[in-house]
């Protein structure tokens, strides 16, 4: 059972994707370029945009990448391509840590 319950932990740690854990607090200047849809507190100030106060923070850089290599499509996503465009990784990553830390 222990050999089991081992290779289980090993098998989870191996097939977990890991991504760099950014810097809230430096995510919060970097942020300024969001508050204007997204609100200064992470709640949307437009109607139908999304709240990111609190969002799992692996989800927001998966989203912010996803705009800035054009994965992402629909109606906003031109203007979010053009948000995120200049954006570094470590950007990407602190700015996604100050929201989901909010």
């Amino acid at each position: 059972m222990k050999v089991w319950s081992l290779a289980l932990v090993i098998g989870v740690c191996l097939s977990a994707q890991t991504y760099a854990a950014g810097n809230p607090a430096a995510g919060q200047n970097k942020a300024a370029r969001c508050l204007g849809c997204h609100g200064k507190d992470g709640v949307a100030v437009i109607p139908g945009y999304p709240n990111l106060k609190g969002q799992n923070e692996q989800y927001l850089v998966e989203s912010m990448q996803a705009y800035k290599k054009g994965r992402r499509t629909g109606g906003l996503a031109g203007m979010m391509k053009s948000q995120v465009a200049g954006l570094s990784d470590q950007d990407i990553d602190d700015i996604a840590a100050y929201f989901a830390n909010l």
